[in-house]
């Protein structure tokens, strides 16, 4: 059997332990590497002539990416994942206990248990290679560092950059790391063993000290600064997580125990939390999207068809949209982009808007004004079809106006490529309907992008029945490699993310003319989980937005889509939201003059012009009803589009609500979610609801089957 450690002597006496899983692109710790080591490590102690070791890895551009996350679904019960996080605190003493140095040379990805197994080396050292990156990314998995992380990296770093660090998941680049003591020394990639061998041959040496603010240093020298600290942590994390996360918190408790107590008590402390946390339901539903999300990576879209190589792109509109679109292409994909727009102002608002993006970068000394020119090179301008010949793919990003985009695929028919793919950015047209006007509907497909393209993960590629398997296969890669999570959908009005949030949005609109208020509204369903409320993210969208979909979803959908009438009277007051500084809330000079704190303000001439008068209190109870309220139609209609196909699975579904909108991801999506609460209970609520406001609320046949049957959609 192929080892993963090997151990090489130099005639230095520095021995040189290389970490390379066999048949692996990336290094993972495993726990049943457990007797290897303990192997190699006993034959380093019992060899006087090893006076220094260095730990490097076999693999191009990584480190340790981290613990196996497969181990932790093998643990049945929470003893079972405290004997994991026991087995690695031995290693890991065992290595800190060497008589002799042992230094980490770390080059590419140095992450979760990878950067524990570093800190419990006596020195680092990192490369400059722009894929080394740091961190300890285990609450994002609703768990915490379970290797001894949660005690070393405080004493390395201070508690304030390692609870930073810890509760965030943050990654830093090495010279971040360097300047807050996390490493020794950042070094070119070509000289990395030679300086790790150097440093090894210098014997043990303490860490370097990082200067700290004077208050940084009084706060963490003394326990009640540390109290203040540990408290000021706890606070910010509650308002964050509103209490749906409980990592974070059990992170803090691991620092301020093991500061408190000593290094063995917190490890101590740390197993437990660890093993809590690995049988918890939060962790246990952020865990199926890590796995979700890696398989769908795997996957074309269109089974066994393999994808065209993209190697020039056109987008067509330089708007918000189209400038987002442009600028993943070339800064994500580095794929050349030709931006079209009828006037040369689009085409400067396309430029402006990927060079800020890229600005930003430099400013963060992410890159160099060099790389950040060569970037900006790749996207083009035209105001006519010129140079556009050669495109692979056309990314459509006007006006939701079927005429237009109607003109927009005759256009690039005649003058592309026979196989250049049509791809429409629209959020609510049937791409069957844009089609109509093709010769070759084969090409055409959906490419639906969320705003703004740059933050938001999530794109939909939306197959209409004649749409060939290589263009969905080739859309989707193109989509992948601009960073993003594409799902392929199946054609019909909003999809499938605009659809079931359409629902949400519509009952929230419903509570607020029932006498809810903004903000009350807001409140409930952030601390059910999403990021924001539904009467922000109108604003944020455009109430103007939301109108335009509103009456196509209800043609194509149903009576249950309509959107309250009440709503006209906000466009006819012109409340677009943000983008005219008029909506729900307050913005521009008005807010400042009236900001007293950081919160937003309601504009609460709303009420008159909607000709209501609020009436809600903030009870909990009241305020768990009116979140279960909006989320049950979304979790209903998420079933409808399994039902109807528009969704291949259950963990498209999840994966779709979580990246496009916000869905709580400690619930797993709204399948993982339906499974959690059982579909007889759903069925139960949605019926009492129909009982008291009518036919919107009517359970779907694929969820009364699953309650009658007991059935769930995940084993």
């Amino acid at each position: 059997m192929e080892k993963t450690f090997n151990l090489a002597r130099r005639e230095d006496g520095i021995a040189i332990l290389t970490m390379d899983v066999p048949g692996e692109t990336m290094n993972t710790l495993r726990a049943e590497f457990g007797p290897e080591i303990n192997q190699v490590l006993a034959e380093i102690k019992a060899d006087s002539s090893i006076k220094g070791l260095v730990l490097i890895s076999g693999k191009k551009d990584s480190f340790v990416a981290g613990a196996d996350i497969s181990m932790l679904d093998a643990c049945k019960t929470a003893a079972d994942a405290k004997q994991l996080s026991q087995q690695g605190h031995v290693v890991f003493n065992e290595l800190e206990s060497l008589k002799i140095p042992v230094i980490a040379a770390i080059n590419g990805a140095c992450l979760g248990g990878g950067l524990e197994l570093a800190l419990a080396c006596h020195q680092r050292v990192c490369s400059l290679n722009s894929k080394t990156m740091m961190g300890v990314p285990e609450v994002q998995l609703g768990l915490l560092p379970g290797g001894g992380g949660t005690q070393r990296l405080p004493r390395l770093v201070g508690i304030t950059t390692a609870l930073d660090m810890m509760l965030t998941g943050k990654q830093l680049r090495p010279k971040q790391a360097l300047k807050m003591g996390l490493v020794d020394d950042v070094v070119p990639e070509s000289i990395l063993l030679e300086t790790a061998v150097e440093m090894a041959l210098k014997g043990k040496r303490a860490p370097k000290k990082v200067k700290k603010s004077l208050v940084t240093r009084l706060l963490e020298g003394t326990p009640p600064g540390r109290n203040i600290i540990f408290d000021q942590a706890g606070k910010q994390v509650e308002k964050k997580t509103h209490g749906n996360y409980p990592a974070p918190a059990k992170i803090i408790d691991c620092v301020r125990q093991g500061m408190a107590k000593g290094l063995t008590k917190g490890l101590e402390v740390e197993a437990n939390h660890f093993a809590d946390l690995v049988v918890s339901k939060e962790s246990e539903a952020l865990r199926s999207i890590f796995f979700g999300t890696t398989e769908m990576k795997k996957e074309t879209g269109a089974g066994d068809v393999e994808p065209r190589k993209v190697h020039k792109a056109m987008v067509l509109g330089g708007g918000l949209m189209g400038g987002g679109i442009a600028s993943v292409t070339t800064t994500k994909a580095k794929i050349p982009a030709r931006v079209k727009d009828i006037s040369e102002q689009g085409l400067s608002n396309a430029l402006s808007y990927a060079y800020k993006l890229l600005d930003k970068g430099v400013k963060r000394r992410h890159m160099t004004p060099a790389v950040r020119d060569n970037l900006m090179s790749l996207m083009t301008t035209t105001t006519e079809y010129k140079g556009i010949k050669d495109a692979d793919i056309v990314v459509e990003a006007v006006f939701e106006d079927l005429k237009l985009k109607h003109q927009m695929v005759k256009d690039v028919e005649r003058e592309c490529g026979e196989n250049t793919i049509f791809a429409s950015n629209t959020s609510s047209l049937p791409i069957s309907q844009i089609a109509e006007a093709a010769s070759r509907p084969e090409n055409v497909i959906g490419l639906h992008y969320f705003s703004p393209v740059e933050k938001m993960p999530l794109v939909e590629v939306i197959a209409h029945e004649k749409t060939s398997a290589e263009t969905i296969a080739t859309t989707v890669a193109f989509a992948r490699k601009q960073g993003k999570t594409p799902i392929v959908v199946q054609d019909g009005a909003g999809f499938y993310v605009n659809r079931i949030l359409a629902l949400y949005m519509n009952e929230a609109a419903q509570l607020l003319l029932e006498g809810q208020s903004v903000e009350h509204l807001d409140k409930a369903l952030v601390k059910f989980g999403f990021p924001v409320g539904p009467m922000t993210l109108l604003d944020e969208v455009g109430i103007d937005v939301g109108a335009k979909i509103s009456p196509i979803l209800e043609s194509e959908l149903g009576e249950r889509f309509k959107a309250p009438a009440a709503f006209d009277k906000l466009l006819a007051d012109d409340r677009k939201g943000r983008k005219n500084g008029k909506g729900f809330y307050l913005y521009g000079s008005k807010a400042k003059q009236r900001f007293k704190k950081k919160a937003k303000l309601v504009d609460e001439s709303v009420y008159a012009v909607l000709g209501l008068t609020p009436t809600s209190t903030d009870s909990n109870n009241d305020s768990q009803d009116v979140a279960q309220r909006c989320v049950v139609q979304m979790l209903n209609e998420a079933v409808r589009c399994l039902e109807e196909g528009i969704i291949a699975s259950p963990r498209d579904g999840d994966i779709g609500a979580i990246f496009g909108i916000g869905f709580p991801p400690f619930l797993g999506g709204p399948f993982h979610y339906i499974d959690s609460m059982g579909a007889a209970e759903l069925v139960a609520v949605l019926e009492t609801y129909q009982a008291k406001f009518g036919d919107r609320f009517t359970p779907c046949d694929r969820l009364k089957e699953m309650a009658e049957n007991g059935l769930s959609f995940f084993e």
